[in-house]
C-alpha cells in the first residue's frame, strides 16, 4: 500500500519534476517565498506581518526577517520554537506534509467542476492545533483579515470568504519553478488544474494589471477583463 501523505496540487505552470522545489525556491523564480533568497519583491506586502505569530495565534514570535526557514511551514505541531511544548523540527504532525498547522486545499471531483471541500466565512485565526482556522498556516505571517479587506485583491473576500475557496487554488506555496506565456508567477499566481479547467480555447491565464482570469473553476466561467474594464469595474 503506498503511503499517503495528503493532497498534492498540480499547478498549470510546472517544472517537469513536480516535486523539485529548488526551481520554485530559486532566486530566478518569478515569485517565491524566501527561503533561499532574500526577500526581493518590489510589490506591496500589505498584510506580511512584522513577526510570526505563535501556536496560540496571538504572542509574537520570531521576527519576520528577510528569509523564510523551512521549518517554519513544516515543522512538528506542538513545536517548542513557536509555544508549543513538543520538539522543534519536522519530526511529525497531526497534519499532511508535516505541516505546523491547518492548510487546507480545496478539492474537485474533475477540473472546473464544484469543489468538494468549501469553507466559507472561515476562522482567520492563526490558532494551531486540530480547531484552528482552514488557513491558520498562512495567517502565521499574513494578516488574512486585511487579505478579506481586498487589499492586494478586489476579489478575495468574494471567493474566500463568501464563497468557501482555499488559498492554494490560485496560490502555489513554494514559489514559480516555470512560468507561461498566460502566468507570470507574480504574487505566487499558479491555478490548481485539478480544481481549474480553461475558458473553452483560451489557455488557463491570470493578468495582475486587470485582476482577472480566464478559467473555469465550481463550474463558473471566468473571463480576462481589459484594462478600461477594470477601471470601470
Amino acid at each position: 500500500m503506498k503511503p499517503i501523505y495528503g493532497y498534492l496540487p498540480i499547478r498549470a505552470a510546472a517544472a517537469s519534476d513536480p516535486l523539485n522545489v529548488i526551481p520554485e525556491f530559486s532566486s530566478f523564480a518569478a515569485s517565491s517565498h524566501p527561503v533561499f533568497h532574500d526577500r526581493t519583491s518590489t510589490l506591496p506586502q500589505p498584510s506580511l506581518r512584522a513577526n510570526m505569530l505563535n501556536l496560540d495565534g496571538m504572542t509574537m514570535g520570531r521576527n519576520m526577517g528577510v528569509r523564510l526557514l523551512c521549518t517554519d511551514c513544516h515543522n512538528s505541531d506542538d513545536n517548542r520554537e513557536f509555544g508549543g511544548s513538543g520538539p522543534s523540527g519536522p519530526h511529525g504532525s497531526i497534519f499532511p506534509h508535516i505541516l505546523e498547522r491547518r492548510y487546507e486545499s480545496s478539492q474537485a471531483g474533475a477540473p472546473g467542476t464544484a469543489v468538494t471541500n468549501l469553507f466559507p466565512n472561515p476562522s482567520l485565526s492563526a490558532q494551531g492545533g486540530p480547531g484552528g482556522s482552514p488557513y491558520a498556516l498562512c495567517a502565521k505571517c499574513h494578516d488574512l483579515a486585511r487579505i478579506m479587506n481586498n487589499t492586494t485583491f478586489s476579489e478575495h473576500a468574494r471567493h474566500v470568504k463568501q464563497d468557501g475557496f482555499s488559498c492554494a487554488v490560485c496560490h502555489t506555496a513554494h514559489g514559480m519553478g516555470a512560468q507561461t506565456g498566460a502566468i507570470s508567477g507574480e504574487r505566487l499566481v499558479n491555478f490548481d488544474i485539478r480544481v481549474v479547467a480553461p475558458n473553452g480555447a483560451m489557455p488557463i491565464s491570470y493578468n495582475r494589471a486587470t485582476n482577472s482570469c480566464s478559467l473555469v473553476c465550481h463550474n463558473h466561467s471566468h473571463q480576462l477583463r481589459t484594462a478600461a474594464s477594470a477601471v470601470r469595474r
